[in-house]
């Protein structure tokens, strides 16, 4: 594995690569080849997720000044040095599923950044420099344990998309309904007890999504014209207490996926068998191959273990890996006499693609019509 990722970084530098991949590659800490010397100055993209790594290095920003976007998905940070707001040109920066527990003031210097995520981790607070990224335009900081926004968030003048979903948030501040180019508002299941009265007076607010917050009673008025709902990734976002069921093979024992003991009724979502199959066979897998002398109790072949071992992708909202299938996002109309009456909408029946990355849809869904390209009404992960 060492030698595989010298190699790569070596060609990387060589063949002066904007774009390098280190994805899977069990990295306990950052590779110190991308800082010798002077660095990647020519690098422009560094994806680093599904890794292991507990720290970033403070010469970031001096080794690799042109970074454009970084992918830090799923590793065990737990501090951003404060030398990240060096990375000037930096437009996306992904933290989720992470440890972090506090965001250093300096990120509101990233004054170039596009796009922050920083969803499932452990923050309580955000600090109130983000107000100073005029040009953001997505934040998410779901899944957290966050009380508040901060107020200055209004401040983020290009912010279309909010997401504050799971979190312990008991009001909105006011302020963000001055955003004049929110297009979307997410903060299922928090502790809301109210809603702004004027929150979806904005003509650019379309999708706002509150479900799962019990002490919600009432919607403000404006939002009665809007797209209201929830958004699905295709999982219950809670598991029940139901004693989990496990299969036995050979000398292990392996639990089934969560979706095999909850379903009981017509309305119940049903995952397909060989996505079910995938998940947990890529769940053994990773669980064997950290113990080079275990061996697993079952053969797979090389076309098959490769399948498993590689997802085409992770939900970025619970973490699972997809294997066969890719949810689309979901945008239900609320029940009111009021609903779509602003909304131009196609519904389709039955909708299959294929697109570049050989994703198969078969859905029935809602989409706004002529606003956004297709591709894009689908998860990132």
């Amino acid at each position: 594995m060492a030698s595989e990722l010298h190699e790569a970084i070596s060609m990387a530098k060589q063949e002066r690569h904007k774009n390098l991949f280190l994805n899977y590659r069990n990295l306990n800490n950052f590779p110190v080849e991308l800082l010798k010397d002077e660095g990647m100055q020519f690098l422009e993209r560094l994806f680093m997720k599904r890794n292991s790594l507990t720290a970033l290095p403070d010469s970031l920003a001096q080794k690799l000044p042109n970074l454009i976007e970084l992918y830090l998905h799923s590793n065990n940070i737990a501090i951003i040095p404060q030398a990240i707001g060096n990375l000037v040109k930096l437009q996306s920066l992904d933290l989720s599923d992470n440890a972090l527990q506090v965001i250093c003031p300096e990120i509101g210097q990233l004054r170039s950044l596009r796009h922050l995520r920083l969803a499932n981790n452990q923050l309580k607070f955000l600090p109130q420099e983000l107000g100073d990224l005029r040009e953001l335009e997505t934040l998410d900081v779901s899944m957290n344990l966050l009380r508040t926004l901060p107020e200055r968030l209004y401040q983020c003048l290009s912010l279309q998309c909010l997401t504050a979903d799971r979190n312990l948030l008991h009001c909105l501040p006011r302020q963000l309904c001055l955003l004049p180019d929110l297009n979307e508002l997410s903060m299922a299941a928090n502790c809301l007890t109210s809603l702004p009265l004027d929150l979806g007076r904005s003509m650019e607010l379309q999708f706002v999504f509150v479900d799962n917050n019990a002490h919600l009673k009432g919607l403000p008025s404006y939002l009665y014209n809007k797209v209201i709902g929830c958004s699905g990734c295709g999982l219950a976002a809670q598991i029940s207490d139901v004693k989990q069921l496990c299969l036995t093979l050979g000398d292990m024992t392996v639990p089934l996926p969560s979706e095999v003991k909850t379903i009981g009724s017509e309305t119940d979502h049903v995952l397909p068998l060989e996505e079910l199959a995938c998940r947990v066979l890529h769940a053994a897998n990773n669980r064997t191959s950290k113990d080079v002398k275990f061996l697993t109790p079952f053969l797979l072949p090389r076309s098959l273990l490769d399948v498993v071992q590689w997802p085409l992708g992770h939900c970025h909202r619970c973490s699972q890996p997809m294997f066969t299938i890719v949810y689309p996002k979901l945008f239900p109309l609320r029940e009111t006499a009021l609903a779509g009456v602003k909304i131009e909408i196609f519904l389709i029946n039955t909708f299959s693609l294929i697109n570049d990355n050989n994703y198969i849809f078969n859905k029935r869904f809602l989409f706004k019509k002529n606003v956004v390209p297709l591709n894009f009404l689908f998860e990132e992960f």
